[in-house]
């Protein structure tokens, strides 16, 4: 009885540390949006955003290769052993050596970077090097100021893992609010005193970087655990994350791979092309990060415990819960995003002279393309724990690698005729990340079945029909009120204030309609509280 009774309070504890994590994630998300309605305002589409955009996005690579990625996958397990075997002492030291290493290697990286920007401009834009020499210059010198961002960052990602084993949860999850508030103050009152507004941009990732780190250290104090960072290769837990950072990189860098290429094939499109697919991605980001990381992020400690108590049906029920949420979350935003695109991109970013109406159209093209994948892209956020839950780190990796080459391909039949004949190659690059990642989740799901891993729990034929016709019904209150508020021609022409309304107005329709249908069907709150006992079935 008293282990029972532990054991709930421990399951209490990790939805409490999950609902703290997901909502600075969707304060973050949001904040992320704000930010991004301001780079409109500042710097619009034009071709030293697209610049900024690149020279944002190296870093940005590394850092979530090895800050968030790999680094993260092979530290905490090692520094979480450390805790449970050694000395607080023994934990410092590692920390402390860990700290050492990582930063000279990113010292010397920064150094290195920082040096030859042009090689990286060039390996990440080839385009501009052989076509708009403008174009690379400025990407090479911006690169110059927001690659350090690297070394802060990963820092901070070290901090944030440390504090992450102490159970500070609130601390790592909060700081990326900073990054956003560094990026709107630097957009705001620093953009102005420059003649390139896009270079007070990337002055802010600069300074975003070091705030972050900086925040964390008095926490870091806090826990006695504040590194001396000093460097020794030799140190054996050194070694056991080095020798678990291999295979983790490989798999990380699978979807950061896929993004950077399409960002290098976007610099052979037309000028906009990074911008659109930018701002497109990061609306289509927004439910993705809220909801689909807060289930995951829920699902995989339960799923571990599944695992190890071998209990193969409690395994099977929590992903078959954690899957009807994410499709009762994402069909839904999937089908409201498509139809509201362009509306949703003219209320965020639509401002005269920095932002076009060609821009918004354009945008909207790789909006739509994006948010047709999304239920794909929240798929792969909990079928992908059904393998990292039994520590089979293999299996996820190859079918990313298979949907990694896929999407290769999707690009060279998609962008080309698209861009040849229509101009709207960036529309291609969006279709074929989505066409992967539909191939990510399927193989994924069959491979669960296949390993019996997986097994539905009954009622899937019913719940399929409950969120078809409720989906259809949300589909026929957004078009019917759309026309009655005289279409997308008449939208230009209101002010931001009428904007936010009339798409408050449609989004609060819609859910209205797709709610009631669900209720009117015998839907209840109960089914979504969490998976329960049930048998398998096949419908």
């Amino acid at each position: 009885m008293t282990e029972e009774i532990v054991k709930q309070k421990k399951d209490h504890g990790l939805l409490r540390s999950s609902g703290v994590v997901g909502f600075f994630t969707m304060l973050s998300r949001f904040l992320g949006l704000a930010r991004d309605v301001v780079f409109a305002r500042v710097i619009g589409a034009e071709a030293l955003a697209d610049v900024f955009f690149v020279a944002f996005k190296i870093p940005n690579f590394f850092r979530r290769l090895f800050a968030e990625g790999a680094f993260a996958q092979a530290f905490v397990p090692i520094l979480g052993e450390y805790r449970e075997k050694g000395s607080a002492a023994a934990v410092r030291q590692l920390v402390s050596r860990v700290a050492g290493n990582l930063g000279l290697c990113l010292i010397l990286l920064t150094l290195f970077i920082v040096v030859a920007s042009p090689l990286m401009a060039a390996i990440f834009a080839p385009s501009w090097y052989m076509d708009n020499p403008s174009k690379f210059a400025a990407t090479s010198e911006m690169l110059r100021i927001t690659f350090p961002y690297l070394l802060f960052i990963s820092m901070t990602g070290l901090a944030g893992a440390v504090l992450n084993s102490y159970d500070r949860f609130a601390v790592p999850a909060f700081t990326p609010l900073l990054l956003n508030l560094c990026l709107i103050l630097a957009a705001l009152f620093a953009a102005p005193l420059f003649d390139q507004p896009a270079y007070a941009l990337a002055w802010g990732v600069l300074l975003a970087g070091i705030v972050q780190f900086l925040f964390q250290l008095p926490f870091l104090k806090t826990i006695h655990m504040l590194p001396m960072p000093s460097v020794d290769w030799q140190d054996s837990g050194v070694k056991k994350v080095l020798a678990l950072m291999a295979p983790a990189i490989f798999g990380v860098s699978v979807s950061q791979i896929n993004l950077l290429l399409d960002t290098v094939l976007a610099t052979f499109l037309p000028t906009g092309s990074v911008s659109w697919l930018y701002y497109s991605d990061r609306l289509s980001e927004l439910p993705l990060g809220v909801f689909g990381i807060a289930i995951a992020t829920v699902i995989l400690p339960n799923l571990s415990r599944h695992h190890v108590a071998q209990s193969t049906q409690a395994f099977s029920q929590t992903l078959d819960w954690a899957l009807k949420m994410i499709l009762l979350i994402a069909v839904p935003a999937a089908v409201a995003l498509i139809l509201l695109a362009e509306p949703i991109l003219v209320t965020l970013f639509y401002y005269g002279e920095v932002m076009t109406v060609r821009d918004m159209a354009m945008a909207s093209l790789s909006l739509k393309a994006y948010a047709a994948g999304l239920i794909a892209f929240m798929l792969i956020k909990v079928l992908a724990p059904g393998f990292f839950a039994r520590q089979d780190m293999r299996t996820p990796v190859r079918i990313g690698v298979i949907a990694m080459v896929m999407n290769m391909l999707f690009n060279l039949l998609l962008v080309i005729p698209l861009h040849s004949y229509w101009q709207v190659g960036h529309l291609g690059l969006a279709a074929a990340t989505s066409l992967s990642a539909f191939l990510n989740a399927i193989l994924l799901y069959f491979a669960l079945r296949k390993q019996g891993i997986y097994q539905p729990i009954q009622g899937w034929l019913r719940f399929f029909i409950r969120l078809a016709i409720a989906v259809l019904v949300m589909l026929l209150v957004l078009i019917q009120l759309s026309n009655a508020l005289g279409g997308l021609e008449s939208f230009y022409s209101f002010n931001w204030v009428q904007r936010v309304g009339y798409i408050g107005l449609l989004c609060g329709a819609g859910f209205v309609g797709f709610a009631a249908s669900l209720l009117l069907m015998g839907f209840r709150w109960s089914e979504l509280q969490g998976p329960t006992k049930a048998t398998t079935n096949h419908d």
